[in-house]
């Protein structure tokens, strides 16, 4: 058995091991609580030999991993690399209650047959981060379906309707009048117990996730178990820099696109903002990009800069040699030249007005977006600009271009 609830670990020295683990820790996170108690589970790891247990929860909601995942997922690994236990926890038992952090509505709950489905691909993507032979995977369904219905009234016991509404997004949605559905309210519980069922260390989660996070520690505190720490990181900010990553915001970059489309969308963000992705995504060493920043500030071209990050990330997820060519594929580009890779759409019904056609090969939202860009002199076929909102498309084989990044091979009957 652990310490007792509320009291930290017997008193261990702190070693240059241990404050060199603290600072590889502080890295880039938003917050540890409580550093102190932390620094203190470090080195006691260090003076047994026993590795601290880290725990990382992911409810399989979509089928894929973006860069927003990778930023929690490479803290992970670095504590992985300093000898400890991390745990890659799939919350295929949470998932159909669906987390409501940051949400101002009730969120549609998956199915068992969803659930499976993205869940099979959420390791198999993690390991591209983490180191597979060393990572515990487990599924939350193990302990949670066990529970039955008198678990889950007992653990629900243990917490207040008070506590559990002094959550931030459960405090709005209760002072607007917007409906907070029970079994919402049982997630962060459900969450807090996970880390009982895992007698975790640390766990690690989003800003979003420190309410969830501090339960889990209160609810071991409970079960006599000696209350985990807890480290939050940034949320990384999507391709629109406003609302965090999100796939379902459209404004995301997948771990497992093509190297190009990746580069590409990398180089789509702001120079301001590429500081930011440096901070959370980049493996260079804090020096190393002080420098970086210095450099810009003095005069060289942020756009060489970004390269730099586009190709360590697209060479973290592919390789080297597809991150040379996916730079070579962007510089074509900017030059007007066509990807060497882009997708061929079969149409019909020719003539096609142009902006149905753009509509149909999914180069525009709608034919009012495709018409609007159009007006503003943004489509190209064949590398001549179109300025015709009402052109009729002939039958034929074309390259049809919108903005700078969107192509497709259109073939129209």
């Amino acid at each position: 058995m652990n310490a007792k609830p509320d009291q930290l670990p017997a008193s261990h020295p702190i070693t240059d091991a241990v404050q060199h683990a603290l600072a590889v820790t502080r890295r880039g996170v938003e917050e540890i609580l409580i550093e102190a108690e932390f620094a203190q589970k470090l080195a006691r790891a260090e003076a047994s030999g026993q590795p601290l247990r880290i725990k990382l929860g992911l409810d399989p909601t979509a089928a894929d991993l973006h860069l927003g995942h990778t930023v929690v997922l490479n803290k992970m690994r670095q504590m992985q690399d300093l000898g400890h236990q991390v745990i890659f926890l799939i919350g295929d038992f949470t998932s159909m209650i669906g987390d409501p952090s940051g949400r101002n509505v009730t969120r549609p709950p998956l199915t068992r047959e969803q659930i499976e489905e993205n869940a099979k691909t959420y390791f198999a993507q993690a390991s591209l981060v983490l180191d597979p032979a060393k990572t515990e995977i487990r599924y939350n369904s193990e302990w949670c379906d066990a529970l039955g219905a008198r678990g889950m009234i007992q653990l629900a016991a243990k917490y207040t309707v008070a506590r559990i509404l002094e959550r931030e997004d459960f405090t709005k949605r209760f002072k607007a009048g917007t409906p907070i559905s029970v079994h919402e309210l049982l997630y962060p519980l459900m969450q807090g117990y996970d880390s009982v069922a895992l007698r975790s260390d640390l766990e690690l989660g989003g800003t979003d996730q420190k309410f969830n996070l501090l339960v889990g520690r209160e609810l071991q505190k409970d079960y006599g178990q000696e209350p985990q720490c807890i480290l939050t990181m940034p949320l990384l900010v999507g391709l629109d820099g406003v609302e965090k990553m999100s796939k379902s915001k459209g404004n995301y970059i997948g771990i497992t696109e093509p190297p190009n489309t990746m580069f590409g969308k990398l180089m789509s963000i702001s120079d301001d903002m590429m500081w930011r992705y440096y901070d959370l995504l980049s493996f260079r060493s804090l020096a190393e990009i002080a420098g970086l920043r210095q450099s810009v500030a003095q005069g060289r071209n942020p756009r060489d800069v970004k390269v730099l990050l586009a190709q360590e990330i697209v060479e973290r997820f592919h390789s080297s040699k597809l991150a040379e060519d996916a730079l070579a594929d962007f510089n074509n580009r900017a030059r007007g030249g066509i990807p060497d890779e882009i997708p061929e759409v079969m149409l019909s019904g020719a003539p096609l007005g142009i902006g149905q056609l753009l509509k149909q090969a999914n180069l525009c939202a709608s034919t009012s977006e495709a018409l609007r860009m159009v007006e503003q002199g943004g489509v190209r076929i064949d590398a001549s600009p179109v300025s015709d909102k009402g052109l009729k498309v002939e039958a034929g084989t074309f390259v049809v271009q919108v903005g700078k990044r969107k192509f497709a091979r259109v073939v129209l009957n």
